[in-house]
């Protein structure tokens, strides 16, 4: 039997392509082969799933439908990448994270399965840490005897290790560039990518894409004979005096509490409701109740979360340029604020000039801070794109330092947020005491 610190060593000591800065190297080597080979290995044999997959708002829809179906009286499996403080955040039951004893115990049962897969075929790609976890992660639901499933895509969708499941519903959240080296440098061809992910004869559900990425989608549904659902055609949504109005083809929810910040969160929890009420189609017992409170209880650390007040400090995990926009305008609208100090990090693979053109004009101080990951791009690469909107700018030692600098600084009417990458939303949690998903203090270990 392993220990949770030589389980955790070794999953990590596998290939491991979300520290890798070789994305081109990464991309030859995607395939679903050798995690097909391995689940099966495991005795893996199936269940009831929602796959989820986008460029974003993937993490927060998972994160609707897992509470909506708890709420609702089900047993979930939710898996989600990457992790805020924890390697255990990925994997959760019924919005726990899984056991440091069970992580050691699927460890020590799946490694040598590992060996016997690599021995017995070696035209096949060595098992990577998330064909691992993905692995894992399927173990472990059967093992608790999940009712559903829900799983997030870690990167694209037709060669994501995730996409061995064969889901009731299939979800595909908002469509952008990222991740250009690996799934291609237009909407179509990364839309053709995520597509990869709609079954035959199944159920999709899109939320609101670009006109490009759209008609890729519903080409592929077309082609595969599944039933889209689109979120922007079928239903309909407003903040309305007392939260959230949605109405839809199967019924009307008003009042909605959604604790989520931000318009794009409005359009998650209608495409959470939407993948419900496909569920519902299917025969499966979903109260109108259950949403309510699903929606109301829902917690996402790291996206528009605001951790301290007089000043405000704000992080989020924005890493593109269409979600760095989409901050921009959550900042402006959902916030009053004297003067808006921004501490930014991002990876050396994102869109830089993007991400710092929406976000920079708003800035009377900007602080450039390299997170601890080892894809976080250099002083010099992000603060030459800031220089062109501002000379307002410095450098910190890590994050921890920025978000000292930027209080010592700040008066009670400002705003300090904290953004670039999950990595950087992450360090500024850490460094003002949440070493956990977790409100109350549960320090969460490596």
């Amino acid at each position: 039997m392993l220990t949770y610190g030589e389980a955790l060593d070794y999953i990590l000591g596998l290939a491991n392509y979300e520290t890798s800065v070789d994305s081109v190297a990464a991309a030859a080597r995607f395939n679903l082969d050798t995690v097909r080979h391995l689940a099966r290995l495991a005795g893996w044999q199936g269940g009831r799933y929602i796959h989820i997959a986008g460029t974003k708002g993937k993490g927060s829809t998972a994160a609707m439908v897992d509470s909506l179906l708890r709420e609702a009286g089900y047993r979930t499996g939710l898996f989600t990448s990457p992790h805020l403080h924890c390697f255990r955040e990925r994997i959760r039951v019924d919005g726990r994270l899984i056991p440091e004893r069970a992580v050691a115990r699927l460890a020590w049962q799946l490694r040598p399965l590992v060996a016997e897969l690599q021995r017995d075929n070696p035209q096949l790609s060595p098992v990577t840490t998330f064909d691992f976890l993905v692995v894992m992660a399927l173990s472990y639901f059967s093992l608790t005897k999940a009712d559903f499933g829900v799983l997030e895509t870690g990167l694209g969708g037709r060669l994501d290790a995730t996409n061995v499941v064969t889901p009731l519903v299939s979800v595909i959240t908002s469509i952008s560039y990222d991740h250009t080296q690996i799934l291609g440098d237009t909407l179509d061809q990364i839309a053709a990518e995520k597509a990869g992910i709609i079954k035959p004869n199944g159920v999709v559900v899109v939320a609101p894409q670009e006109g490009e990425a759209l008609a890729v989608l519903e080409a592929t549904a077309r082609e595969r004979n599944a039933r889209i659902v689109r979120v922007d055609r079928d239903y309909r949504w407003r903040q309305g005096a007392n939260g959230l109005d949605v109405e839809g083809p199967y019924g009307a929810y008003t009042g909605l509490q959604l604790p989520l910040l931000g318009d794009h969160q409005q359009v998650n929890a209608v495409t959470a409701i939407a993948t419900l009420d496909m569920l519902r189609q299917l025969g499966f017992a979903l109260p109108a109740e259950a949403v309510r409170r699903g929606i109301a209880r829902v917690r996402w650390p790291g996206r528009l979360e605001v951790l301290r007040r007089r000043p405000l400090i704000i992080t989020d995990g924005a890493h593109n340029a269409d979600s760095a926009q989409k901050l921009a305008t959550a900042l402006q609208e959902s916030f009053a604020y004297r003067r808006l100090f921004l501490i930014l990090g991002t990876s050396s693979d994102k869109d830089i000039a993007g991400i710092v053109r929406a976000l920079a004009p708003l800035a009377g101080r900007v602080i450039v801070a390299r997170s601890q990951h080892p894809r976080a791009a250099s002083y010099e690469a992000i603060e030459g794109e800031v220089r062109r909107y501002t000379d307002c700018v410095s450098r910190a030692g890590s994050v921890a330092e920025a978000i000292a600098a930027a209080r010592s600084e700040a008066g009670s009417h400002d705003l300090i947020c904290s953004t670039g990458s999950l990595f950087v939303a992450a360090e500024t949690r850490e460094a003002l005491g949440f070493r956990s998903i977790y409100r109350s203090y549960r320090p969460c270990t490596r």
